[in-house]
């Protein structure tokens, strides 16, 4: 079997038959997306790599002992593994904060690029940068979560929900 060529399904069956390549491009086809969805979140380099690593190994486990069920994407339920170690880690630590501030250096309009602007152009894009970033400082955790998840993450709105 082509290995990159297969679907996520055919890879999970051919790691549990004892392949470790299959799940090596099961995490490579993911890694930047599920990477970047934490570092998001956590905004620490360090943590991000500590939750990455974790999330990878109850993935591990989960398919070892069994108990992985097949009832959607493999990415969706990765990172729904990787959101709750996140959660659980700031309940730990008793900080909780999903979006940054505008002196940080991402914010929702990162996965936007533009093409060679002008001055007023790149003016006013930081102005709605600013703007956007205040205002979703109001929203409640699960809309931020929504936001981050779409923007952030490339998930589909079916997908969030």
């Amino acid at each position: 079997m082509d290995l990159a060529k297969a679907d996520e399904k055919q890879l999970i069956k051919s790691y549990l038959n004892g392949n470790h390549a299959s799940l090596q491009v099961l995490i490579k086809r993911h890694q930047n997306r599920l990477y970047s969805y934490i570092f998001l979140l956590v905004k620490d380099k360090q943590l991000a790599d500590d939750i990455f690593q974790d999330t990878y190994l109850k993935v591990i486990n989960t398919l070892k002992q069994g108990n992985y069920r097949d009832e959607g994407k493999f990415i969706q339920w990765v990172m729904r593994i990787a959101h709750n170690l996140i959660i659980d880690h700031f309940r730990k630590s008793k900080k909780v904060s999903f979006v940054e501030s505008q002196n940080n250096e991402y914010d929702v309009f990162d996965t936007i690029r533009l093409t060679d602007p002008s001055v007023e152009e790149r003016l006013v894009t930081k102005q709605i940068h600013s703007d956007v970033n205040k205002l979703l400082q109001y929203l409640p955790d699960e809309q931020k979560e929504v936001i981050m998840l779409r923007c952030y993450a490339g998930l589909s709105f079916r997908d969030i929900a």
